[in-house]
């Protein structure tokens, strides 16, 4: 999160945002490459994150900052924020505390559909 002293800092602003104030943000585990969970942030939430170093998403149900981890212990730490060509998405690389998802799973992606023997498809828990 180290920035070159004579650039200027990074602007949230220049995100492009949804007609919400939004963008989604993707948080993938930085030594394993682990998709972890999709989240959305807004500029504040954004400034927030890079502020403290530790992520702070938009909550859409519930109108407010959320900390991930203020009730649960499983923070995430931001160690890198990358964003998309169209600027409109965010990957975060994190170092993740705990489960990530809320049913208490290392990921959120815990379901797959894949393709059945003889064609078509089936959805699967994974591990």
């Amino acid at each position: 999160m180290s920035s070159d002293a004579s650039g200027p800092d990074f602007d949230p602003e220049s995100l492009r945002f949804n007609a919400d104030g939004l963008l989604p943000a993707i948080a993938q585990q930085h030594d394993s490459g682990e998709v972890l969970m999709l989240a959305w942030m807004n500029a504040a939430s954004i400034r927030e994150t890079l502020s403290g170093g530790r992520v702070v998403y938009w909550s859409r149900s519930r109108a407010e900052f959320w900390r991930k981890g203020d009730s649960s212990g499983h923070i995430q730490q931001l160690v890198e924020m990358r964003f998309d060509c169209d600027r409109d998405c965010l990957l975060l690389l994190v170092d993740q505390t705990g489960p990530a998802c809320h049913t208490n799973r290392r990921s959120c992606f815990f379901t797959a559909v894949q393709a059945r023997q003889g064609g078509g498809w089936d959805e699967v828990e994974t591990s």
